[in-house]
């Protein structure tokens, strides 16, 4: 019996990258997935990737009427969700004095707000549809502490594992448990970004960044997609039905809890 089978499930952000690689581990454990992604092309394109067990549905996670439809279709394409995971994130940096007002507002809308009004609109329909359900946010190893050069993308990533406990604590009566995933530096396109960023504000070359932190990870390398895998798969399971507000470092040992 696979862990997931005959459940279905709606991921954030899941055309590339992290989102990307749960969307294969659930399917590979018998799940039904909603590729939910901004890039709907993108998405489709994962779908044909992915097979039948996949369908892909435009989501903006700053956009309530875009998340309500997403859920909407999900729900109209795969009978209803079972398992939400908020991946859909963005990352920023800069030094105190020069961040951004509307960056700041941006990255928040996405990583905070994102999360919390798409968790909103799909416990709304596990509660109305009964039975409950499982509830994954991707928080971060940043969201442990601070960074000199982070403080915007630190500040969401906290407010996630925040976000996390309260929700946990408030919708276990209606037989929802929510819980989060905290990576370290996870290795993918997205660290061609990460790594300019450093190399503009600690004139690094590139890639120099990118090959410190790899370096400074006690398991002896950065991690992939795929190490983050077991634990959605975990979390979304029957084994952590009586598992609720926890946030679990997946990390190499980067963070010591």
């Amino acid at each position: 019996m696979k862990r997931l089978e005959g459940k279905t499930a709606l991921i954030t952000g899941a055309a590339r990258g992290i989102g990307f690689a749960f969307a294969k581990a659930y399917i590979s454990e018998g799940a039904t997935v909603a590729i939910a992604d901004i890039d709907v092309a993108r998405a489709a394109q994962a779908v044909d990737e992915l097979g039948p067990a996949a369908i892909a549905v435009e989501m903006d996670v700053t956009k309530q009427d875009s998340i309500d439809r997403a859920v909407n279709e999900t729900v109209s394409a795969l009978g209803r969700i079972d398992i939400l995971i908020n991946n859909a994130a963005i990352f920023t940096a800069a030094p105190i004095v020069e961040i951004d007002r509307d960056d700041y507002a941006r990255v928040f809308d996405i990583n905070v707000a994102g999360t919390l009004f798409t968790m909103q609109a799909v416990a709304r329909h596990m509660i109305a549809r009964g039975g409950g359900g499982k509830i994954i946010n991707m928080a971060s190893q940043a969201g442990r502490r601070g960074e000199p050069l982070v403080a915007v993308y630190c500040a969401t990533k906290a407010a996630v594992i925040s976000l996390t406990q309260s929700a946990a604590l408030n919708l276990i009566g209606h037989g929802i448990s929510v819980n989060a995933i905290a990576p370290g530096v996870v290795d993918g396109e997205h660290w061609d970004g990460v790594d300019a960023f450093f190399a503009k504000y600690e004139n690094k070359a590139p890639g120099q960044k990118k090959r410190e932190v790899g370096d400074a990870v006690p398991f002896g390398r950065m991690g992939t997609a795929d190490d983050l895998t077991g634990m959605a798969i975990f979390l979304a399971s029957s084994e952590a039905d009586y598992i609720l507000a926890q946030t679990y470092n997946v990390d190499g040992g980067q963070w010591m809890s």
